[in-house]
């Protein structure tokens, strides 16, 4: 996966001087931080969508859109793929492989928890609604 990420990433940085009418990488380079990530959150949204309507093969599509915009802005940001395979790998040494990094440990928790409300309420209008079917009583009208 990391080869496919790094080739990814070169192929970026080579279309990224090129003219934007014929590359749609350049394009969104030339567009913008704000756009750029704007389009990488439309991705991550839409994989969370499919993956709450069970739609396994539209998951990977749009896995594979979220994984070339987050690469676009990598390339935007100044961020190698090795530098980011290295934050993974002290993780890993200190957390384990499957553990993400603790809040208190991050800078900017309260923006992520924003970030984290939102992604709830798309995901709650897409989520199936959970009806009880336990029996109560309603009070006798008088």
């Amino acid at each position: 996966m990391a080869d496919s990420v790094a080739r990814l990433y070169d192929a970026v940085i080579a279309v990224r001087g090129t003219d934007p009418t014929k590359s749609r990488t350049a394009r969104l380079l030339r567009s913008g931080r704000a756009k750029m990530a704007k389009k990488l959150a439309e991705e991550a949204v839409e994989v969370v969508i499919d993956a709450m309507h069970g739609q396994t093969e539209a998951v990977v599509r749009e896995s594979a859109d979220l994984l070339y915009n987050l690469v676009v802005l990598w390339v935007h940001a100044g961020v190698h793929p090795d530098d980011v395979w290295a934050e993974m790998q002290r993780r890993e040494k200190m957390f384990g492989i499957a553990e993400k990094l603790p809040k208190d440990m991050v800078p900017g928790v309260a923006r992520r928890k924003a970030a984290s409300k939102v992604v709830s309420k798309v995901v709650s209008k897409v989520a199936p609604k959970v009806v009880s079917l336990e029996a109560r009583r309603l009070p006798k009208r008088r």
